[in-house]
């Protein structure tokens, strides 16, 4: 079984389909937002901090965001949804 990231098998996955894709993970997103697929990003935050673990966001990547939608919820979680800016 192959395990490379294909950018461009992707790329073609998203022009062939009219439905959202969702990636996940960590590591997979990583490559996705490196090449530049990623059109949404959609996160909660809790209120709890925790150190350590997996990055959100890969490093020495930078992605200007536009905010979409966000609410709030009683027990303090927040959910925040961003556009890639174009």
């Amino acid at each position: 079984m192959n395990r490379e990231f294909d950018p461009d098998a992707v790329r073609r996955l998203k022009e062939d389909t009219d439905q959202d894709l969702s990636v996940s993970g960590p590591d997979l997103a990583a490559h996705a937002i490196r090449a530049g697929l990623v059109d949404e990003y959609r996160r909660f935050v809790s209120p709890v901090v925790v150190g350590g673990g997996t990055h959100w966001l890969p490093n020495g990547v930078r992605i200007d965001l536009e905010l979409l939608e966000e609410r709030r919820f009683g027990n303090g979680v927040v959910y925040l949804r961003y556009r890639t800016g174009r």
